[in-house]
C-alpha cells in the first residue's frame, strides 16, 4: 500500500510538473506611494528568467499576454537567455525585439547575461551581438545605469543594477555593501525609485540604498513551492530563501520577486507556476 501511494504521489508530481513547465499565469500587484500622487492608470509589465523558453510558436502566447495588458512600460529583470555553449538565444532575441512594438522596453541583466559579457572567452555565444540586435530594435539596456520616466509629470527613476559575479557564487553568500551599489548606480534621488536587481539575496542593502520598488528574479520561485512557507531552494543551494516569490511589503520598499518564466539546469516546477508580472502604479490620492 505504501509503495502504491508513493507511486500515485510521484505520478501527480510528474504530471503537475509537466503542466507548470508548459504554462504561465499573469500575476498583478498594486504599488502605492505618496510619490506617485498624480499618476493615472499606469501599468508596467515585468519579465524575468525566460531562459530561452518558448510559449507557443515564436513565443506567440507570451507576446499576446503582454500585449493584452496594454502596459505603459516593459521592464526586463535579466536571465532571458542561457549562458551555455551549444544553446541558441535566437528565439529570445526575436521575442524581446517584438516587445518594443507594445511599449518602451528597459532591460537589466541577470547573471547569465553578465557572465556572457564579462567572461567572453568561455562561451560561443556573443553578448555584444545580442545587445546590438536588441538595441537596434529599440530596447534600452540599463547596465549600472538609470533613466528618468515621467508619466503624468511624476518622477520615477528606474535603475538597472549589476552586482559582482562573486555575489552569485554557490555555497556561500558574498557581501554587498550600500557603497558598492552607490559606486555602480549613484545615490538615490527624491524621485520614486524602481530598482531592477536580479538577485533578491541583498534586499536589505537595496532598501537601505533607497529603493522603493525592488524587482528581482533569479530564484525561479524556489523550484518547489510550499503553501504558507515559500520556495524550497535557491540556486546557491540555500534552503527556504527569505525572498523566493511574490510581493513583500517592507517598511521602506515593496519587493516583487518573480517566479520567472523558464528553467534551465533543473527543469522542475511544482506548486510554483511560471508568471508574467503586472505592476499597477497608484498614488495615495486615488484611495
Amino acid at each position: 500500500m505504501l509503495i502504491f501511494i508513493l507511486c500515485i504521489l510521484g505520478l501527480i508530481f510528474i504530471a503537475e510538473n509537466v503542466r507548470e513547465l508548459r504554462t504561465f499565469r499573469v500575476k498583478t500587484y498594486r504599488i502605492t506611494s505618496h510619490k506617485l500622487n498624480g499618476i493615472k492608470n499606469r501599468k508596467i509589465v515585468f519579465l524575468s528568467d525566460l531562459h530561452n523558453c518558448s510559449y507557443g510558436k515564436r513565443n506567440g502566447r507570451l507576446l499576446a499576454a503582454v500585449r493584452k495588458e496594454r502596459p505603459d512600460l516593459i521592464l526586463i529583470g535579466g536571465d532571458m537567455l542561457v549562458r551555455r555553449n551549444g544553446s541558441s538565444y535566437a528565439d529570445t532575441l526575436r521575442f524581446v525585439s517584438r516587445l518594443t512594438s507594445i511599449a518602451p522596453v528597459y532591460y537589466a541583466n541577470g547573471n547569465h547575461e553578465q557572465k556572457l559579457k564579462e567572461e567572453t572567452g568561455r562561451y560561443d555565444q556573443s553578448y555584444a551581438a545580442y545587445k546590438k540586435s536588441l538595441t537596434e530594435a529599440g530596447v534600452i539596456f540599463l547596465e549600472n545605469e538609470a533613466v528618468l520616466w515621467r508619466p503624468d509629470n511624476v518622477r520615477i527613476r528606474i535603475s538597472g543594477l549589476e552586482i559582482p559575479l562573486s555575489s552569485y557564487e554557490k555555497l556561500g553568500k558574498r557581501g554587498l555593501s550600500v557603497r558598492q551599489i552607490e559606486d555602480r548606480i549613484g545615490r538615490a534621488d527624491p524621485s520614486f525609485q524602481i530598482l531592477l536587481a536580479h538577485n533578491p539575496a541583498y534586499v536589505r542593502q537595496y532598501e537601505e540604498w533607497g529603493a522603493e520598488l525592488i524587482l528581482c528574479g533569479h530564484l525561479h520561485g524556489g523550484l518547489v513551492g510550499i503553501p504558507g512557507v515559500g520556495g524550497v531552494i535557491s540556486p546557491d543551494f540555500r534552503l527556504f530563501p527569505a525572498y523566493s516569490a511574490g510581493i513583500y511589503r517592507e517598511p521602506k520598499a515593496d519587493v516583487v520577486v518573480s517566479r520567472g518564466l523558464g528553467t534551465h539546469s533543473v527543469p522542475i516546477r511544482f506548486l510554483n507556476p511560471a508568471e508574467l508580472v503586472v505592476l499597477e502604479l497608484h498614488g495615495f490620492n486615488e484611495l
